[in-house]
């Protein structure tokens, strides 16, 4: 019988989310719509998978590390934004750092309706996991009939620049 000891140690395998850095102008639009999709299921466990298990967040005011506080947030986040739909726009790239600018709309417990304006930093490690996201948000009261923003992005407007207002 084996014992632990003369068994070789496994190594643990690194996960990968391509692309993965140097990022070119396909590759991180790529990686930026493939944020959007994530983020528009609304789902913390997959979205969470796309961050280093030690990733480190400034959202607004709120500092998170590692892929549990992201889940915890996420899944209050998206408790209290309801029917949130998320657009993503590449604004610029250079080797491991994305930035980006986004758009959602979501509304409350009450029913009024918002949107949110943010732009976001993004550092990957070299298996094209996100270490580092930065993201400044402003919020907009809007009327119901001004949404624009209904669901995941249709596959023929990938790519598709969000107006600024």
């Amino acid at each position: 019988m084996e014992n632990a000891r003369s068994r070789p140690e496994e190594v643990p395998v690194p996960e990968d989310r391509p692309p993965h850095p140097p990022f070119t102008l396909e590759t991180a639009r790529r990686k930026v719509q493939a944020a959007e999709d994530a983020w528009n299921t609304r789902d913390p466990h997959r979205v969470a998978l796309a961050y280093t298990p030690d990733s480190v967040w400034r959202n607004r005011d709120r500092f998170l590390t590692g892929r549990d506080e992201i889940v915890a947030f996420l899944t209050e986040k998206w408790q209290r934004e309801r029917d949130y739909a998320l657009r993503k726009s590449l604004w610029s790239f250079h080797d491991d750092r994305i930035a980006v600018r986004f758009q959602y709309e979501c509304r409350d417990a009450d029913g009024r309706w918002w949107r949110s304006y943010g732009n976001e930093l993004w550092e990957f490690d070299e298996h094209g996991l996100m270490r580092r996201r930065e993201a400044s948000i402003n919020d907009v009261a809007i009327d119901e009939a001004d949404r624009r923003i209904v669901g995941p992005r249709p596959a023929d407007q990938h790519g598709v620049d969000i107006p600024l207002w």
